[in-house]
């Protein structure tokens, strides 16, 4: 049975290597899905409300972020703006391009960035924090800024090297796809 066991180990290792492989590559490549269909009923948008938090120390620097105060472009395949993403020392802001309107209510921004997404990685730390392998002040956070259904700025705190290639490639896919829509209405 130990062997057995250590043999369903070094498989499962393999298997975690090659996922992580293919989804380095889907992130590096952007999301491509088929003709998705998407759903006649949108999901309630689930914003988070953060409460005031007392001012932080100092975080040291986190090793290949952005310089604070940098701007990354988002942009679709044929060049056309989308958004950019403000860094500065409280964390990321993405600011969709205002010439667009980007309702919350276009799919896929509730159904995907944020309940696949954002939901999914503040789940994550929540249990992190909760077997205390992560304080509280360094979960991931967002909060999405609207005026109306319009999508004015989402600011996102705490967020790592590898949070920040897929959340790049996430919004940049998520605000593409909408945008297709709102051409094609």
């Amino acid at each position: 049975m130990e062997e057995q066991l250590e043999k369903l180990t070094a498989e499962s290792k393999e298997v975690q290597a090659a996922l992580d492989i293919v989804n380095t590559i889907l992130l590096e490549k952007g999301f491509r899905h088929g003709d998705i269909r998407e759903a006649a009923e949108v999901p309630v948008l689930k914003e988070v409300i953060l409460p005031k938090q007392e001012p932080e120390a100092p975080k040291p620097p986190v090793q290949h972020m952005p310089e604070p105060e940098s701007v990354i472009p988002l942009k679709t395949m044929s060049d056309e703006p989308l958004a950019l993403i403000i860094f500065d020392k409280q964390g990321m802001h993405v600011m969709p391009d205002e010439s667009k309107n980007f309702s919350v209510n276009t799919p896929p921004f509730s159904n995907f960035l944020v309940e696949k997404i954002f939901a999914k990685m503040q789940e994550k730390d929540s249990e992190l924090v909760r077997t205390k392998q992560l304080t509280a002040d360094k979960m991931f956070s967002y909060n999405i800024v609207r005026e109306g259904d319009l999508i004015k700025e989402i600011i996102i705190k705490n967020v790592d090297d590898e949070r920040l290639k897929e959340l790049k490639s996430s919004i940049r896919w998520t605000f593409e796809k909408m945008y297709e829509k709102m051409k094609n209405t």
